[in-house]
């Protein structure tokens, strides 16, 4: 479905909407997101950048340590400022310290950097369940 296909039908690329609703420095980052399969629309796994995205649609997605969910009101027909950004979107749930991911394991200065065992430690931390 082509840009011109996705506006008239009332929808828009996510990774597209994600950019220009500046949730994401880079359409590219958007992607990257999109394709890693954490993202939800209404509760169903997304894991494409091509999906379609409408009006009234809830997103659930990481972004940097918090875990964002927001309704979108509109679609933009380009990147504006943040004023524009923000008239995209309603935040069901603003960032708080419930919804932060687990902070980096702390290891002490000068520590080099981790054996293999050390790292593997850290991926099982890191892995969801």
């Amino acid at each position: 479905m082509s840009t011109a296909n996705a506006a008239s039908a009332g929808g828009q690329r996510l990774d597209k909407w994600l950019w220009h609703a500046r949730f994401f420095k880079t359409r590219s980052l958007a992607t990257r997101v999109c394709n890693a399969g954490g993202l939800r629309i209404g509760g169903e796994i997304v894991a494409k950048a091509h999906h379609t995205v409408r009006p009234g649609d809830v997103l659930t997605f990481p972004q940097g340590r918090h875990v964002r969910v927001v309704r979108v009101c509109a679609l933009a027909e380009r990147r504006g400022p943040a004023s524009e950004a923000q008239a995209l979107y309603e935040d069901l749930k603003p960032p708080s310290r419930e919804s932060r991911m687990p902070a980096p394991a702390a290891r002490p200065p000068g520590g080099g950097r981790p054996t293999k065992r050390e790292r593997r430690a850290l991926d099982r931390l890191r892995e969801p369940e």
